[in-house]
């Protein structure tokens, strides 16, 4: 069983799209919806989860596309607000992987020679071509904390 638990964040765990004006702001190369976008989730709950599987020896990382057709410049302000979100949220990533959009999710666990793990992603056409284990739906569930907890050995 894969020991790695790898999360999107866009549409998985932070609600970009409930941020008024979110595509806009995108698109005028504003990163304050990446920074300001509401969690999805209970994150006390989801946070008590992730370390309840990281204390089982699961590793925890994030991969998020950063924005389409961006600046040097853009790519660097919206890596900024995608990590004052984790770190507002206190989620515990042991390693956080920002990557240029439509970059394949699964090359940044494969070129680090990391085992297979499971995805997290609300993107079909992403979660369909992980071939690094298994991936999951965040939206086919109403408890994510609780659908993770399901993953601890006993």
């Amino acid at each position: 069983m894969p020991k790695m638990i790898c999360f999107d964040m866009d549409g998985t765990i932070a609600d970009l799209y409930a941020v008024p004006g979110w595509l806009e702001k995108l698109r005028a190369e504003d990163a304050t919806p990446y920074r300001d976008a509401p969690p999805m989730w209970d994150m006390a709950r989801l946070r008590e989860a992730l370390i309840a599987l990281a204390d089982d020896g699961w590793e925890i990382r994030v991969i998020s596309w950063l924005a389409k057709d961006s600046t040097p410049a853009y790519k660097k302000a919206v890596r900024t607000a995608k990590r004052e979100w984790l770190t507002r949220y206190n989620f515990p990533a042991n390693k956080v992987h920002l990557v240029a959009y439509g970059t394949t999710k699964a090359n940044a666990i494969r070129n680090a020679g990391a085992a297979p793990g499971i995805l997290i992603d609300d993107n079909k056409k992403v979660r369909d071509g992980w071939r690094m284990g298994t991936a999951i739906d965040p939206l086919s569930t109403d408890d994510l904390p609780t659908l993770l907890e399901g993953l601890l050995t006993e």
